[in-house]
């Protein structure tokens, strides 16, 4: 394809794989806000996020046999509409139950989005250059969490948090609009495929008995969900421990995710030269150190707002170089159900964010440690399953670094 193609491909899909995260971000300076008016606590407005992760790993599940079955566009459409229904309804929430229930809605629908993102790219890219786009979509993913909180949070302190449910409402129609207009039919429906349980039960057990896919999808999703435990547990320490605004918060949420955007397109250097197994395991001990020495700092009562902010954009920077070689070399082994693969990838992803974004909110009292130490488990076990399950797999797929930055099956 030209570069003009290129360009638009990337764009589209990027924009695909920014509305969950945009989704995420940009309502999380608005915790204070939100507990005011619906009368709970900011622990309890967590939830809200915890449903939304929920609702993204339950979905992904759903929509990846839709993807193969029916192919990428029409699942992506029905799931853009559910989301931009979920968002009005967010916006007219009046209590905080209601907004659990909307927001996990929500998720649903925008997680069609995630899965068709994912799975287009394998479909429309070769399995050499898999990583390098993987890496140009969190360019793109990059702006959500660099703009959406801090917009969240002036959006929040001028006209209230429902407003932000109604800009998420009106990219959620773009996005749709786009989506219409230029996206390309990427796949052949595969109609041989089967709606009833036993078979996509089967399907996805065929998948994640690859031990190149659980090895490297486990030990993603476990890594990442030490982001998730940022995410979570950041509005409270942010907000509650060190006292900053809604405004302040938005910046800081900001500078941190140059850290997690700016590795992941360093990675595409670092493939000139290593492989996406050497990244991932040098990635992992550096963001197991980083995460201890932010539980050591915090238990024993060191941490004040600029140690945590650096800290805490190191280990970003971890994440953004284990995720992306960690995606690619999960879906490297297939190509007929990527669909089914993608969607299990980020069902397993997103359903340890959800388990350790409901672990933090059970902690009321504003503390640093709660976040920290979920930060450094999940570093811990993520190596640990990759250690172990490299032992499990035969030959990697996709080993050698290409000259373009990309992967060579």
């Amino acid at each position: 394809m030209n570069n003009r193609t290129y360009f638009f491909l990337i764009l589209i899909l990027g924009s695909l794989t920014a509305l969950g995260p945009f989704s995420i971000d940009m309502y999380l300076p608005g915790f204070p806000a939100i507990a005011k008016d619906l009368h709970t606590t900011a622990s309890k407005v967590s939830l809200s996020l915890s449903g939304f992760f929920i609702g993204i790993s339950a979905g992904q599940l759903l929509y990846g046999p839709l993807l193969d079955r029916f192919g990428r566009k029409k699942p992506l459409f029905i799931g853009l509409t559910v989301y931009i229904l979920a968002s009005v309804g967010c916006a007219l929430s009046t209590s905080i139950d209601m907004l659990i229930v909307m927001r996990f809605i929500q998720a649903i629908g925008s997680c069609a989005a995630a899965v068709a993102s994912v799975a287009m790219v394998r479909d429309l890219f070769p399995v050499k250059d898999s990583a390098k786009v993987f890496s140009l979509l969190m360019l793109v993913v990059g702006a959500s969490p660099m703009i959406a909180p801090t917009l969240g949070g002036y959006v929040t302190a001028a006209f209230g948090w429902q407003v932000v449910f109604l800009i998420l409402t009106g990219m959620g129609v773009a996005i749709l609009a786009a989506t219409v207009l230029w996206l390309p039919d990427s796949f052949k429906p595969d109609t041989s495929l089967s709606l009833k349980p036993r078979p996509i039960i089967l399907n996805f057990l065929s998948v994640i008995r690859e031990p190149q896919f659980y090895t490297y999808s486990f030990t993603g999703a476990i890594a990442f969900s030490g982001l998730f435990a940022y995410v979570s547990g950041s509005p409270l320490v942010f907000m509650e421990v060190f006292h900053t605004d809604e405004k302040v918060y938005g910046w800081i949420f900001a500078l941190l995710s140059v850290g997690f955007i700016g590795a992941s397109q360093f990675n595409t250097l670092l493939l000139r030269k290593y492989k996406s197994e050497q990244i991932i395991n040098t990635a992992l001990i550096c963001q197991l150190i980083v995460s201890f020495t932010l539980v050591f700092a915090s238990f024993n009562g060191l941490l004040t707002l600029a140690p945590t902010i650096v800290l805490l954009f190191l280990f970003l920077c971890c994440i953004g170089l284990t995720n992306p070689n960690a995606a690619a070399l999960s879906l490297a082994p297939f190509s007929k159900n990527a669909g089914s693969a993608s969607a299990l990838m980020g069902a397993i992803q997103m359903g340890m964010g959800a388990l350790i974004s409901v672990a933090i909110s059970l902690f009321e009292e504003p503390s640093t440690l709660p976040m920290t130490a979920a930060m450094a488990g999940s570093s811990l076990l993520a190596l640990c399953v990759l250690l172990i399950g490299r032992k499990t797999i035969a030959q990697t797929i996709e080993v050698e670094a290409g000259a373009d930055g990309g992967m060579i099956h």
